[in-house]
């Protein structure tokens, strides 16, 4: 049971690291694609980033 909440939780942070990712350009930031990819699931909980973030994920 633990292996499959693993496996969930990977999939879930690869998924919203490859979205966020491949929508950067529709976000207000110019630099730390990279930093900000990896540690969305902790930046998240910031306002700010939490509305980029949509703005990636939705693409506009």
């Amino acid at each position: 049971m633990e292996t499959l909440v693993a496996i969930a939780l990977g999939i879930v942070y690869v998924g919203g690291l490859w979205k966020f990712w491949s929508g950067f350009r529709h976000t207000n930031f110019s630099q730390g694609r990279i930093y900000l990819g990896l540690l969305w699931p902790v930046l998240v909980f910031n306002k700010s980033y939490r509305r980029n973030f949509t703005k990636a994920l939705k693409g506009s």
